[in-house]
Formats: C-alpha cells, sequence, structure tokens
C-alpha cells in the first residue's frame, strides 16, 4: 500500500512527459492521415473513371451510326425525356406532398398507420411494378375481361387506356418514387418552427393559406431535392422504359452497343444522358441559389394538428391510401396471384442459383463499398483538408449517373486495358490473354462500386459525425494510433451505421438492372435479369416469381426505414 501511496521518483511522471506524449501521437496522426488521404483520393480517380471515360468519347469519331441517330431518333429521345420528366416531377411532387403534409398536420383515422406506411413502394423497383400492371391492365388481363363480361361489349366495341405507353411509364414512376419527396417534405414539415404557423393563424390565415404562405416557401429545399432525386431514378432506369416501347437515352444505349455494336455511339448516347442529369443538378441548385431557412421558436414544440372529420376526413384517408394501395398492396396481390397460378419454384435448382448469384454480387459489392467508404470517411475526418472533401464529392458524384453509362464507361477502359495488354502479350510471348476483365465479375463490381458508393458513404459519414472528436483525443491519448482508434473506438460504435450501409448497397446492387444486363459475364444471370428477360418474352406470369424475390429483397431496408419514421421528430416522445 505504501508503494502504491507513494511512488518513488522514477514512477512519477517527469514534467516534459506530455509534450513527449503530445509528439509521439500528432506525428503518427499526420502521417496516418496524409496516407488515408491518398488513398481517398486514389479511391475517388478511380471512380471517377468511368464518367472521364465517357466525356471522352464525345470526341472520338463512330462509323456513323452517331450521326443516323442524331437525324433520325435522337429528337425522339430528347422529346420522351423531357415529356416523361415532367409527368414524373408533376406526379411525386403532388401526392409526395400532399401526403406528407396530411399526415403531419392532420388528424385523422388511419394516420399512424399511413405515416410509415407510405414508404413502402420504395420497396418495388419501377420495371416490377410494370410488369404486375401490364398483366393487371392488358387485353387478356383479368380487368379488361371482366369488363367485356359485365357488359358484353366485344375486343372493338370499347376504348381502354393503354398502359403500354409514356403517361403508363409516368404514372409507374410516380408510384414507386413519390416517396422520395414523401420523406423529405416530411421530415421539413417536422421540423418547422410552430410559431410561424402559429402567427400565420393568428392574422386570419386559413390552414389551405399556412400552408401555401408559410409551410411550402419553407419546406421548398427538401421538396425540391426529392424530385431531383425522382428524377434521376427516372432519368437512370432501363427496364420499364423498354418494357413499355418508349424510346429513351437508355434503351438507345443498349441498342448501340448490342444491336448496332458501336460503342462510340453508345458513349455518346451516355454523354448526352448525362448532360440532362448534369443539367438537373444545376437547376436545383439554382433554384435554391443563396437562400437559407432557419427555424427559430418553439422548435420542438407539439405540431398543432387539424382534427378532421366527416368528408375532409374521409379525402384525407382516400388521398393518403390510394398511393399506398396502387403503388404497394395491389402490386404486391397482383405478383403473388401471378406466381401462384403459374409461376416458377423458386426453389428450384436453376432459381437457387440466380439467387446465389445475385446475393454474391450483392454481398461483395456491399462489404466493398462499406470498407471504402470508411477509408474515405475516416480521411476526411482525420484530415479535413481540401483534398480529402473534394475526393468524398467525386466519388459520390457516380448515385447521380444512370447505370447504362456506368456501363458503358466502365467497358470504355477495361476495354482499352485489355486489348493492350493482348497486344503487349502476343509481341512479347506470342500467348494471347482475351480479355480479362471486360464481362468479368470484377468490371461488374467495380461498376456497382461506382453506381452505390455514394449510398455507403453518405451513411458512413452522418454516423462518423455522430461520434464525438474527444473520443478520437482520449484513444491518443491512451497511445491509440489512428488505425488502432478506428479498430477499437469507431469501428464498434459504427455497428449499426455500417450495417446500414451494407444493407442499402445490397438491395439497391439487387435491384439494379441496367448495369448488370451490359456487363454481366457470359450465361451468368440474377433476379433482375431474369424477370426483364421473361418480361421481354412476353412470360409475365413467370416473371412474377424472380419480380416477388426482388420485392421482398427490397421490403428489409424500407420496414427498418419504417421504424425509424416513428422517432423521425426531434423531441418525440414514445
Amino acid at each position: 500500500m505504501t508503494d502504491l501511496a507513494q511512488p518513488s521518483p522514477s514512477q512519477r511522471p517527469m514534467a516534459a512527459s506530455p509534450a513527449r506524449s503530445s509528439f509521439s501521437t500528432s506525428a503518427p496522426r499526420l502521417r496516418s492521415g496524409t496516407w488515408l488521404t491518398a488513398a481517398a483520393l486514389t479511391i475517388a480517380a478511380l471512380l471517377a473513371l468511368p464518367v472521364l471515360g465517357v466525356f471522352g468519347a464525345v470526341f472520338q469519331r463512330s462509323d456513323g451510326a452517331w450521326q443516323h441517330m442524331a437525324e433520325t431518333v435522337l429528337p425522339t429521345f430528347i422529346g420522351n425525356t423531357l415529356y416523361l420528366t415532367v409527368l414524373v416531377g408533376s406526379g411525386v411532387l403532388v401526392v409526395g406532398v400532399a401526403t406528407a403534409w396530411l399526415v403531419t398536420m392532420c388528424r385523422f383515422p388511419g394516420r399512424r398507420l399511413f405515416e410509415w406506411a407510405l414508404i413502402l413502394p420504395l420497396a418495388f423497383p419501377a420495371y416490377v411494378i410494370a410488369y404486375a400492371y401490364t398483366d393487371f391492365l392488358q387485353h387478356p388481363g383479368p380487368v379488361q375481361t371482366l369488363l367485356r363480361d359485365v357488359t358484353g361489349w366485344g375486343p372493338r366495341d370499347y376504348w381502354f387506356p393503354q398502359i403500354r405507353s409514356i403517361e403508363g411509364a409516368g404514372l409507374m414512376f410516380t408510384l414507386v418514387l413519390y416517396p422520395y419527396v414523401y420523406l423529405l417534405a416530411r421530415t421539413a414539415f417536422l421540423n418547422q418552427s410552430v410559431c410561424a404557423l402559429e402567427v400565420s393563424r393568428t392574422l386570419g390565415r386559413s390552414a389551405w393559406s399556412s400552408f401555401r404562405h408559410v409551410a411550402m416557401p419553407l419546406a421548398r429545399p427538401a421538396i425540391v431535392t426529392g424530385t431531383a432525386l425522382a428524377l434521376m431514378e427516372t432519368l437512370a432506369d432501363f427496364g420499364t422504359v423498354a418494357h413499355f416501347g418508349v424510346p429513351t437515352f437508355t434503351t438507345g444505349i443498349y441498342r448501340a452497343w448490342f444491336s448496332m455494336g458501336d460503342r462510340i455511339a453508345a458513349a455518346q448516347l451516355a454523354a448526352s444522358l448525362l448532360g440532362f442529369v448534369v443539367l438537373l443538378l444545376f437547376l436545383e441548385r439554382w433554384q435554391r441559389g443563396r437562400a437559407r431557412y432557419f427555424q427559430t421558436g418553439r422548435k420542438y414544440q407539439e405540431l398543432p394538428g387539424y382534427r378532421l372529420r366527416g368528408w375532409r376526413a374521409a379525402t384525407a384517408v382516400a388521398v393518403c391510401g390510394l398511393p399506398l394501395v396502387l403503388g404497394f398492396l395491389l402490386p404486391l396481390v397482383i405478383l403473388a396471384e401471378m406466381h401462384v397460378t403459374g409461376g416458377h419454384d423458386l426453389f428450384g435448382p436453376r432459381y437457387l442459383r440466380l439467387v446465389f448469384n445475385s446475393f454474391t454480387l450483392a454481398g461483395i459489392a456491399a462489404v466493398l463499398a462499406v470498407v471504402l467508404a470508411v477509408v474515405m470517411a475516416y480521411a476526411a475526418r482525420l484530415n479535413p483538408s481540401p483534398l480529402s472533401l473534394g475526393a468524398n464529392r467525386i466519388a459520390s458524384l457516380g448515385y447521380a449517373v444512370p447505370g447504362s453509362i456506368i456501363a458503358v464507361g466502365v467497358l470504355i477502359p477495361l476495354a482499352s486495358f485489355d486489348n493492350t495488354l493482348d497486344a503487349w502479350m502476343r509481341a512479347t510471348f506470342g500467348i494471347s490473354t482475351g480479355l480479362l476483365l471486360t464481362g468479368s465479375i470484377a468490371g461488374l463490381i467495380f461498376a456497382y462500386l461506382v453506381r452505390f458508393m455514394a449510398v455507403a458513404l453518405n451513411t458512413v459519414d452522418s454516423s462518423l459525425a455522430k461520434i464525438t472528436p474527444s473520443m478520437d483525443d482520449a484513444a491518443r491519448t491512451l497511445g491509440a494510433g489512428s488505425g488502432g482508434t478506428l479498430r477499437r473506438v469507431h469501428v464498434p460504435l459504427l455497428r449499426g451505421g455500417l450495417l446500414t450501409a451494407g444493407l442499402i448497397v445490397f438491395v439497391d446492387v439487387m435491384k439494379e438492372l441496367p448495369a448488370t444486363l451490359i456487363m454481366r459475364p457470359f450465361n451468368f444471370d440474377t433476379l433482375a435479369v431474369q424477370a426483364f428477360r421473361l418480361a421481354s418474352d412476353e412470360r409475365l406470369t413467370e416473371a412474377a416469381t424472380p419480380s416477388l424475390a426482388i420485392v421482398f429483397a427490397g421490403l428489409i431496408p424500407v420496414i427498418l426505414l419504417s421504424r425509424e419514421i416513428m422517432k423521425s421528430r426531434p423531441g418525440h416522445k414514445g
């Protein structure tokens, strides 16, 4: 006890120890931060290659295919793309904002259910819901068959709207993409100042006037961002427009690559589509401008709810229930009925192989995306320099780029590398290496990383930002380096965020169609490819089996997200 109470002079800390400790911890931190920044820059440069490859192809000469398409189908591509963005933008804006305002500010029967259930359509890829409604509404489908049985009409005695049209495609996109606007608008409404709404009512404004003149302007940045996300998903889609026979840039890219065999024309079409994406992002930034919206007052006080009764309550239930029924419940029932009546055996050898292929690709991509996201986010935390922050922004650009563009951009440098290596091996050793990376699993995984790195990086970065820097300081004081701090402190605390990031990337890869369709190895199919091929052969009933598997996989993150909806307002109890 004497030794513990009275340490010897050799055991007492010397006055110079703090200086030595500071030097010994800051130097490794600096070196680790520099190394991580270099790694982040390398990752960002690799992920930017496909986009640079597409832009580079603009200046190359094609074999006349581009000139032919510019004179014939390019105006159609542009017109259809613009019309489709107008349809989808208007649809998601009306549905998303209306439902978000009703469940946030009004009180009516079923509001608590709609609050989280309205995001369930996110589990459906647009092309899957398109297959369901095509079977349901086509001429031999149950709706028109029932109509003829009830009325006694013949096939040419009545008019029925064509689901396979650009308007039908716009409806499909609206039904599955409105949750983007709903989620962001609802969050904006929840976090608005109660004082502003109370003052507007005190000044004699009605509920509708308060919504239009107070709530909407405050929520405008969130609403515009949600609409932009929905439009980017629309531009990136291939399966829906291909199934409905709507010629757009994505179908043109696929046709130029596979039907014409002209990779330069495909890349030039991809560059044109990328121009639409850049224009969309510019408009979103320009609309936001220099405006900033701040909240003051009793921000987290319980929001004043408008009690709806009678026909108003019934209207609110209908407004919230219709998109949920049309976007989730009805297509789920249609697919289930199709699977039961004529679908395939999901547990048969062929489908087990498809499930294995899909899960393997999604699992590898998810693990790699999370690991790379941790490296890039941690580099920005240790050394928040313009280089590391810029690298993170570059790595996140792929999510705004359609999968067809990424596929073309990946194939161009991989094919050049394979051809150069093959020519060198032939000249040097007389051996042909063939195509090593083109059409390989590695190339496809790389395309997935380019496409979905932003999902993992944003999730990991937001989770890492919640860890106080004092924990890093405490770990360094105890002698841990940057790597040890990450491994022993941050990773255990980040476990939930890492699992969430991996799960979202996993499901996004499961649903990805254009990049998989263009870049998959020979005779290597996934559930998404199988569903598309069966639907292309008009075997819609059989396409229900892989479509249902994709939907059930997509339900997992949606259910997790819906659990967080109930806790989305700061200060919320219960």
